[in-house]
């Protein structure tokens, strides 16, 4: 008989849509020892939230995120706040016995990481787990691609090379909302796009990135503040005046790095790549063959097998076949997944980990690696693309 996980979940934006729905879903469409249940949804504004709680599935809702994770009602705290939220709310919510799933990157500093995986691995000790919400290991086929990788596809890896490109902050005039603030948001493009393809490749791969020479550029320096194109009807202040505030986090970066095991890498994010939506791109080519995949055709994977010799050439793998990654919980063969089947992957994995006794994938140490990696990068990006090697996560 499957127990059941009552679930708190702080913040109901994009992110907090994104993990009801797989909160929603996931006992539905996979078997499970312990079933969610959608307890509480947390946010600052109460009207707001209660709106939100009502159209996204939550039984109850709160504004203080202090008194519910302390509460003896609550299994799981799920964080889909700005990242300089993560740490204080984390490190309470493991301090209180509760598991956490917590949205990348874990933390906006080195410093927050290092505690939070320290949080985590004292909690550890009582059965308590936490996890980094890297959604896009769950999409099959990327996950495929790890697996072709580790059973030697592509033999002795050579290059990989990663990119997320988005357009929707190409427009000067688009506000300045709280992603484009360091002090709430971290850093920018590097942080939020740019963490994802890093860990893709490490995670694929198993190499670790053991060096980078960097570089940043914020192309638009101000925008108009949110408030200020309300209060005019719409309307845009001056640039440089009143009605406008500074950027202060990247807007792109590109990163020449080096693996642990010999790889030569390129990697870039931007938000600026204009009619580029959500391209996300990983290829690894190595002695043996090479896979390449694009999030804009999410279903496939590229795959060169060189021992073909003169019959060799690329071939698509439709990966909606049941022995697939996750596709066997999902639709008949040839029906695609999208998006939001990422997040029901991921929930499935979580609180399979939580019944087994086990670590989810992946901890907070390795949150915290990345976190040290992407410090790397903007410390190489800071000295003129000089090569940084990453300390190691403590």
């Amino acid at each position: 008989m499957s127990s059941r996980a009552r679930i708190a979940m702080i913040g109901y934006a994009f992110m907090g849509a994104a993990h009801s729905q797989a909160w929603r879903n996931v006992h539905r469409f996979f078997d499970l020892d312990l079933v969610p249940e959608m307890s509480t949804l947390v946010g600052r504004d109460a009207d707001a939230v209660a709106r939100a709680a009502e159209t996204l599935g939550w039984q109850r809702t709160a504004t203080d995120w202090r008194e519910v994770v302390t509460r003896d009602d609550i299994d799981i705290v799920d964080i889909c706040t700005p990242g300089d939220t993560h740490a204080e709310i984390a490190i309470a919510a493991l301090a209180a016995g509760k598991h956490v799933l917590c949205e990348k990157p874990l933390a906006n500093t080195v410093a927050e990481a290092d505690a939070m995986a320290a949080a985590a691995d004292a909690a550890r000790a009582d059965g308590t787990r936490a996890m980094v919400g890297f959604t896009y290991r769950r999409v099959p086929a990327v996950a495929l691609m790890k697996q072709l990788i580790d059973e030697g596809a592509v033999g002795t890896i050579r290059h990989i090379r990663g990119r997320y490109l988005q357009d929707w902050i190409a427009d000067p005039e688009f506000p300045l909302v709280w992603r484009l603030q360091r002090d709430k948001a971290g850093s920018g493009a590097l942080g939020d796009i740019g963490a994802h393809i890093l860990d893709m490749a490490q995670f694929t791969t198993g190499h670790r990135v053991t060096g980078v020479a960097a570089q940043t550029e914020t192309f638009v320096k101000r925008r108009p503040l949110e408030e200020a194109i309300g209060g005019a009807g719409g309307k845009l202040g001056a640039t440089g005046g009143a009605g406008t505030g500074e950027v202060t986090v990247d807007d792109a970066m590109v990163a020449l790095a080096r693996t642990d095991q010999g790889a030569l890498c390129t990697f870039e994010a931007t938000r600026f790549a204009t009619g580029r939506r959500n391209h996300i791109a990983l290829e690894v080519n190595g002695s043996a063959g090479t896979l390449a995949f694009n999030f804009e055709d999410m279903n496939f994977l590229e795959y060169y097998d060189d021992s073909l010799g003169d019959r060799a050439g690329f071939s698509r793998i439709q990966v909606t076949q049941p022995d697939h990654p996750y596709v066997a919980a999902w639709w008949p063969p040839g029906h695609g997944l999208g998006y939001e089947h990422g997040f029901v992957n991921q929930a499935y994995d979580f609180l399979s980990a939580i019944a087994a006794g086990e670590d989810p994938t992946p901890g907070f140490s390795e949150g915290a690696g990345l976190q040290h990696l992407l410090a790397a990068i903007e410390q190489s990006a800071a000295d003129r693309a000089a090569w940084v090697a990453p300390v190691a996560a403590t």
